[in-house]
């Protein structure tokens, strides 16, 4: 690998604004504020606004598009 090319990787926090939830992870991300973590150090602190922990297909709310009615519904309409 070259030298000096790479960023640099540190721990940072992410706290999802949605859901009220934070997981500290390695990232590269430049982080415009600060927290303090369970284990009592500090690290940079980066805001999303969603995450899996609020996302509608992991929390299991999605919906389920009915694609094939609208199929049918397409072909009523517009048979000639």
């Amino acid at each position: 690998m070259k030298p000096r090319i790479h960023p640099e990787s540190r721990s940072v926090v992410f706290r999802d604004r949605a859901a009220g939830t934070a997981f500290l992870t390695r990232s590269t991300a430049h982080a415009p504020g600060t927290i303090e973590w369970e284990d009592g150090k500090t690290y940079p602190l980066v805001d999303v606004e969603i995450s899996s922990a609020s996302h509608p297909f992991y929390t299991g709310t999605a919906r389920i598009v009915d694609s094939e009615g609208r199929v049918e519904r397409f072909h009523r309409r517009y048979d000639r």
